[in-house]
């Protein structure tokens, strides 16, 4: 999607055609090493290098010993500054355009991690906000980007598969322990859209990932519906 000057870049403040302009992307959002290696269940970076003869995809140490409920995470990079503040952006300021940026790097980095249309999920979904919350901001930013990214890639996108029946405190101040906690039954799947679920391969969609808690809460629903694979698709990873 292209903008009609005058649009400022979010990071730079630059005259620019796009939401952040090309110099930005090349400085601070290079285009993922093949060096680089993250957990393949949960996008954490790994201090290693991938061994591609090995056969093994890289875990980390915490995935190996209590595997989450879900199968995979695709993460486009850390939540550090300056790209933190691009999310910020999108989920506080209602920068709705950064969303689009986010889909059209997510679409072409799935294209480059699965080739495969196959292994592709049946559809994407993004992690649902509550009733109270989603009056307050006006919109859900995890579906802002699963939506163009489900055209971007040509996959169906269900905008509201799963329902948030608790309004929980935001995860921000939070230790990891009391995050996992947090979520606990707080997503439920309605009636109607069990048989939806069963024996697919999901696609869920969210801005970031820190611990983990709410991405696992909702791949148990999932999977206690029967969903065969849960993938987890997020613009940025929290280092630990």
């Amino acid at each position: 999607m292209r903008f009609a000057l005058p649009c400022r870049c979010a990071l730079c403040d630059a005259l620019s055609p796009e939401p952040v302009c090309s110099a930005c992307i090349r400085a601070h959002w290079p285009e993922p090493s093949a060096g680089c290696a993250r957990c393949v269940q949960c996008a954490y970076p790994l201090d290693m290098n991938p061994r591609p003869e090995s056969g093994s995809a890289p875990l980390c140490g915490q995935c190996i010993s209590a595997p989450p409920a879900f199968d995979a995470t695709l993460a486009l990079a850390d939540y550090a500054a300056p790209l933190d503040t691009l999310v910020l952006a999108l989920k506080f300021r209602s920068q709705l355009t950064l969303a689009h940026v986010f889909a059209q790097r997510l679409a072409a980095q799935v294209q480059r991690t699965v080739p495969n249309p196959d292994t592709d999920p049946d559809f994407i979904t993004p992690v649902p906000l509550s009733k109270h919350r989603l009056i307050t901001r006006g919109y859900n930013q995890a579906w802002e980007i699963a939506r163009p990214l489900a055209r971007a890639l040509g996959l169906h996108a269900h905008p509201a598969l799963l329902e948030r029946i608790v309004d929980t405190p935001p995860q921000q101040k939070l230790s990891a322990k009391a995050r996992h906690r947090n979520m606990r039954r707080v997503f439920a799947l309605p009636r109607a859209h069990r048989a939806i679920v069963r024996g697919r391969h999901i696609a869920v969609v969210d801005d970031v990932i820190t611990s983990g808690a709410t991405l696992e809460s909702v791949a148990r629903v999932l999977k206690r519906a029967g969903a065969a694979r849960v993938t987890n698709w997020v613009v940025l990873r929290t280092p630990k």
